[in-house]
């Protein structure tokens, strides 16, 4: 039986803030009411519902996600981070800020968003 995620629940600060955040990046809709949460739908199916109500903001616990995108998704996104004058980094661990890297032959870089979930950006896989 073939398995696809459906939805994450993703926690924030303000769920409409940072549904807002990610969308600008990704030049995507505007966040859509999802009942408590503050949701945008991906090309391929896949909701994340942005919350702000299950967790206090001091207890947010820093996520990693990552995003495959073609190479004109992500020279477009990497231009509206740096029009943003956001810090960026080749690598998760933020050592080297400002720096795109070429892991499995692609690009690749990491950014995070108003609640220091770690959002990654890359064009190839390893598979």
């Amino acid at each position: 039986m073939p398995i696809n995620l459906d939805h994450t629940v993703i926690n924030s600060s303000d769920r409409f803030a940072a549904a807002r955040f990610f969308s600008e990046l990704i030049d995507g809709p505007e966040p859509e009411v999802n009942g408590p949460f503050a949701a945008i739908r991906l090309d391929n199916g896949v909701t994340l519902d942005y919350a702000d109500h299950i967790v206090p903001r001091d207890a947010i616990v820093m996520q990693h996600f990552a995003y495959h995108v073609s190479d004109e998704e992500f020279d477009a996104i990497h231009a509206r981070v740096v029009e943003k004058k956001l810090d960026f980094w080749a690598d998760p661990y933020h050592k080297r800020s400002g720096e795109l890297n070429n892991m499995h032959g692609g690009r690749g870089f990491y950014v995070n968003d108003p609640d220091g979930h770690n959002l990654e950006f890359f064009t190839r896989t390893a598979a």
